[in-house]
């Protein structure tokens, strides 16, 4: 353990970690970062997404260093500035509709999602929310109580409506069964009840689950029908990383509100709820907290959107995902223990299992995975309601070059893994999931 990381733990409390390996990291430029023993690391989780531009980039470093120098205020609380209204009025361009729209802005997707569930009951005066397993929408009280992940213990929401999410339902329920069971919930709720319906486009933490074509189209039918709120939560995967701008765009229809978070500040604290001003507009002081709607962090947020487009990164991301995709694919006809790949562009799971070794489950074998990657200098994270699902979300501009050998490194760790030449107790004291 680096003295870093040593400080660290003796410092900063355990109850914001998530912990896989004693990283410790001191700088970083692209898709690398430099640990604070010298050595250069290949980071394909972006800091779980949020580092969508990578580390250091030119325009990010270009904004944030002149909001700084000359900052407009601090907050949107009781000022307007600047940076916070071009950011709102950008995101609403983005995100068109024929009926006014208004932006609310955060700090991560926790405090945005807890918005706009707090937001849609009070203008709909309905409480019940419809949700899905598996998914993690926050650590807030709020959002805990929506959410499905097993590691959000927490007393749920009065009124939730939890389903299954296709793919990732450990019965098989498909996605056609799925919305017969929320007609059959409805009827016996009283769709009346229901202020909204949060979900992923693809479930995240979850495990990486892509759901089957027309599902969430289907889905939004039926709230609309009954007047129910869809919440796109797309704080992971949105904004250019599944190949398109915003992933519902995969999906054919267009939800009432949309939740963005992690690259919308490019590794800033920045966080988005885009919605009907009937909605955004239902209360005054109600979801406020001191420092949102921050200029510098707004100017992040400007820089990324005007990277994303002058770069073309989604058609970026597409391609890079397609190019990391096949590299997998070679990898997991050499290797059984890799089960089943999935995702969208620079979104993507990779699931372990039956691993053929001394290890006793899945989730020791990956968490013994994951750390001699980190070792070899890869960085690479799991999810999943086993945690044997390793997330890859690098950041979108990270090379061909990078993908190549982030490949190459994590051949070389399934080789070690198989092999039983990773030390079974390295991993042990790092909790994880």
């Amino acid at each position: 353990m680096s003295s870093l990381y040593a400080r660290d733990a003796a410092s900063n409390a355990g109850l914001q970690k998530l912990r896989f390996f004693p990283q410790a990291v001191v700088g970083g430029k692209g898709a690398m970062l430099r640990a604070d023993d010298g050595r250069v690391l290949i980071d394909l989780s972006a800091a779980w997404g949020a580092a969508s531009l990578g580390y250091g980039h030119p325009a990010l470093v270009a904004a944030v260093s002149a909001a700084v120098a000359d900052p407009a205020g601090a907050s949107v609380l009781s000022s307007a500035n600047a940076p916070a209204t071009a950011l709102a009025e950008r995101l609403i361009a983005l995100f068109p509709s024929d009926k006014p729209q208004k932006v609310w802005l955060g700090h991560s997707g926790s405090d945005a999602n807890e918005a706009a569930i707090r937001a849609v009951r009070r203008a709909t005066g309905r409480q019940g929310i419809i949700s899905f397993s598996g998914a993690y929408h926050g650590c807030t009280i709020g959002t805990m109580a929506v959410s499905g992940h097993p590691t959000l213990a927490s007393e749920k929401a009065v009124g939730l409506i939890q389903l299954p999410y296709p793919g990732a339902d450990p019965h098989g329920s498909d996605g056609e069964t799925i919305l017969a069971s929320l007609e059959r919930q409805l009827a016996a709720a009283g769709p009346d009840t229901i202020a909204a319906c949060i979900f992923e486009p693809i479930l995240s933490d979850g495990g990486l689950f892509v759901p089957p074509p027309g599902f969430l189209a289907g889905l939004d039918a039926i709230c609309r029908r009954h007047g129910i709120l869809t919440i796109c939560d797309e704080v992971k995967v949105g904004l250019g990383r599944t190949g398109r701008l915003h992933a519902f765009e995969h999906e054919g229809f267009r939800p009432d509100i949309l939740v963005l978070g992690k690259g919308l500040g490019g590794g800033l604290p920045l966080s988005a709820v885009i919605g009907p001003d009937w909605v955004m507009d239902c209360a005054t002081a109600f979801a406020m907290q001191t420092l949102q709607g921050n200029p510098v962090c707004a100017a992040a947020g400007l820089a990324v959107l005007d990277t994303l487009a002058a770069a073309d990164l989604p058609a970026e991301a597409a391609r890079k995902g397609k190019a990391l995709m096949a590299g997998l694919h070679d990898l997991a006809q050499r290797h059984t223990c890799i089960s089943d790949i999935r995702g969208r562009g620079l979104v993507i799971g990779v699931e372990i299992s039956g691993v053929e070794t001394s290890f006793p489950s899945d989730a020791a074998a990956t968490a013994a995975l994951m750390f001699r990657a980190y070792e070899l200098g890869l960085v690479v994270y799991c999810v999943g309601p086993s945690s044997n699902v390793l997330e890859l979300t690098p950041p979108m501009t990270i090379t061909d070059n990078n993908i190549e050998q982030a490949l190459s490194l994590l051949d070389q760790v399934i080789l070690d893994l198989v092999a039983d030449r990773i030390d079974k107790t390295a991993s042990a004291s790092f909790v994880g999931w």
